[in-house]
């Protein structure tokens, strides 16, 4: 569009922005072309584990808790934490274990079901249907 000498305010009105984000892309386009318009990589931090380190976590996770020697079969952040250490050698606070689970990994919070294993789902239909309506109060 800016190789077409359209405006601005019509470039903006068509892509849905405001005249002043047309305006700072024209000059960059001015500069250096169309090139330069293209989105460029994210800067910051690197992260601290590379790939290969991040699929080590993942084959370790896998395996499961118990196999890390924790007494229950569920992952928490602390745990994940320690068999990163073990794993990599390199220590991540829980926001960042946190992010290689949702973000790298691909995983989501998950909680367990609070159930007794004693639980009887027969018996306690027939409580429900028999014992229940007996000892209920009002119609």
């Amino acid at each position: 569009m800016f190789e077409d000498g359209v405006s601005n305010a019509e470039i903006a009105h068509a892509v849905g922005v405001c005249a002043e984000s047309v305006r700072r892309w024209r000059r960059v386009w001015e500069q250096g072309g169309a090139s330069a318009l293209r989105r460029r990589a994210a800067t910051g931090r690197p992260p601290k584990l590379d790939d290969t380190q991040v699929e080590t976590v993942r084959a370790a996770l896998e395996q499961g808790a118990q196999a890390h020697g924790f007494e229950a079969d569920l992952w928490t952040l602390e745990r994940v934490g320690t068999v990163v250490t073990r794993a990599t050698g390199v220590v991540l606070s829980r926001a960042s274990v946190w992010r290689l689970l949702t973000g790298r990994l691909g995983w989501s919070l998950q909680r367990p079901e609070r159930r007794a294993v004693e639980r009887d789902e027969s018996e306690i239909a027939r409580w429900i249907a028999h014992e229940w309506p007996r000892i209920k109060k009002g119609p």
